[in-house]
């Protein structure tokens, strides 16, 4: 392994977001380990991936267990320079409906807190040691639902991000002293395969007259797990074309 090699561990990796976010660190000379549910797909496109890719169930505390030290292994001693946590899930209706407080039960509410929330708290206290080794990132993805009634995302989705953008604040309390920053980004409506066509009908409401794409995204999480934001911490940058304003 090359010590001199900046290392990026990053979860729901294979689309939209996830998918840039990996292209774009590659594109830098990253190493790039990903983690998702799904076995590595050989349509992905960065350099070794069937090698730094881990199976790990985010819902399941025996998987997350065993993905930390399986992620610990593969890190052979080294440091951790960036840790992203993209996986999320926001689960519809039969039909495709918005679910909301009155509609969904306590199991899918447990369900979506585990993978949304729990899941990056898990893997950042899991991986501290490697992290705090690197004077690392730690990148949390929220998104604009957190901060409103959003019409299409589920109750549950939403307070799960709500609640991600308040731990990223107690993290960076937390893991500030130790040389690790703790920032989120929120992205507002982007163009990926988690959104449906009806998704479009919001653009009129974004001040910039248009979705997001990945890439660009992407493009901030690289930032702010750089040098070039090396006094950012705490911090939560809105990426929705003034949506929330």
């Amino acid at each position: 392994m090359n010590n001199d090699r900046r290392t990026l561990i990053l979860t729901g990796a294979s689309r939209g977001i996830g998918h840039a976010t990996v292209k774009r660190f590659s594109a830098a000379g990253w190493r790039v380990i990903t983690v998702s549910r799904q076995a590595f797909s050989e349509n992905c496109p960065w350099e070794a991936g069937p090698e730094d890719h881990v199976v790990m169930d985010l819902s399941s505390n025996e998987s997350l267990d065993e993905g930390v030290e399986t992620l610990k292994e593969r890190l052979q001693g080294g440091p951790l320079h960036a840790l992203v946590n993209n996986a999320a899930i926001s689960p519809k209706g039969p039909n495709g409906e918005r679910l909301n407080t009155m509609m969904s039960d306590l199991d899918l509410w447990q369900s979506v807190f585990h993978v949304n929330f729990y899941a990056p708290l898990v893997l950042a206290r899991g991986l501290f040691d490697e992290l705090k080794a690197g004077q690392g990132s730690i990148l949390n993805v929220t998104s604009i639902a957190g901060g409103r009634v959003h019409p299409f995302a589920s109750a549950a989705y939403s307070t799960s991000k709500a609640a991600l953008a308040s731990l990223t604040r107690e993290m960076a309390a937390d893991y500030g002293p130790h040389g690790v920053r703790v920032n989120a980004i929120s992205p507002g409506e982007i163009e990926t395969a988690m959104i449906g066509p009806e998704y479009q009908a919001l653009a009129e409401e974004i001040p910039m007259h248009r979705l997001g794409r990945p890439e660009e995204v992407a493009s901030m999480i690289y930032v702010l797990c750089s040098d070039q934001s090396s006094y950012v911490n705490g911090s939560e940058i809105h990426i929705n074309g003034g949506q929330h304003v």
